[in-house]
């Protein structure tokens, strides 16, 4: 059963629930806080509905079972994200979270017994400038490591990244892998254009194999864009010709240089195919 939300109050759907956010208590003792133990996903929704939830709810399946976490299954969260849409008052694109954690636990690595937290809450969707400027950090990913291509909660170094980003004017952060080589952003898969070849690093490199970069190989394929999935190294990307990032929220949007570099080449005749054929994409089909 429902609780009344008040006007103005944000909705959340919280273990089977829909609640008005101020009901939604969440143990002390929860594992996702207490150490990370969880897992989430990010969706648009242009509408009533969150685009591409299938292929986001099979990437947070693939995700948990790292964990050991059970999900609700795919057709009770979509519901789940449905009504939460459905109950909040959000004018334009909105933003749809998805979280799973490891529920009540003791307070250390161990798992506890209560069961999975389960939230699924959502807000409007930041708007996006046409290109983003971008810095590469010192920070690598371990594309060896247990969570690597896995999107959990653990986002530590994310926020760090980030925030050293928009300290120095730009919008996001790139990272390269402990082999040197180019990874992703800290909420983005990254493509480039180097020697006129389109590149994007492959999944063995660590980064997250992203919905919207999955879309955009297929779209490249439809299209006849030629595209290699190859390692480049990371001190290379500063020297292409053009370069444009991927996301669920950005789509894809072009980048504007790296390292206070601007690229001669911003708004690339690739870049707009492919960000014309995914709106075309997004348009017809909400779940592709």
């Amino acid at each position: 059963m429902s609780s009344p939300v008040s006007a103005g109050q944000a909705v959340v759907w919280y273990n089977g629930r829909l609640l008005p956010e101020t009901e939604a208590a969440i143990s002390p003792f929860d594992h996702g806080l207490l150490t990370g133990d969880g897992v989430f996903e990010t969706m648009i929704a242009y509408g009533a509905s969150p685009f591409a939830f299938t292929r986001h709810y099979r990437r947070l399946e693939r995700s948990a079972a790292v964990f050991g976490l059970n999900l609700p299954e795919l057709e009770t969260l979509r519901a789940a994200c449905n009504e939460v849409l459905a109950s909040s008052a959000i004018d334009g694109p909105a933003r749809i979270r998805v979280t799973v954690t490891g529920g009540k636990a003791p307070l250390g690595s161990e798992k506890g017994e209560a069961g999975e937290t389960v939230v699924v809450a959502a807000g409007p969707a930041p708007v996006q400038p046409e290109a983003s400027e971008v810095i590469t950090v010192p920070f690598a990913r371990n594309e060896k490591g247990a969570l690597a291509g896995h999107k959990t909660i653990s986002y530590g170094e994310n926020v760090v990244a980030l925030a050293k980003a928009h300290a120095a004017g730009a919008r996001e952060a790139i990272f390269g892998n402990v082999a040197g080589n180019l990874c992703e952003g800290t909420g983005s898969n990254i493509f480039i254009v180097r020697d006129g070849q389109l590149i994007t690093p492959p999944l063995s490199s660590g980064c997250l194999p992203g919905v919207t970069r999955a879309l955009v190989i297929e779209l490249c394929g439809e299209l006849g864009i030629d595209l290699k999935e190859i390692d480049t190294p990371l001190a290379a990307l500063p020297a292409a010709e053009s370069a444009f990032l991927t996301s669920t929220l950005r789509e894809v949007q072009p980048i504007s240089g790296v390292d206070g570099k601007p690229f001669a080449d911003v708004h690339s005749a690739t870049a707009k195919r492919l960000a014309q054929a995914f709106q075309n994409l997004a348009a017809r089909d909400i779940d592709p």
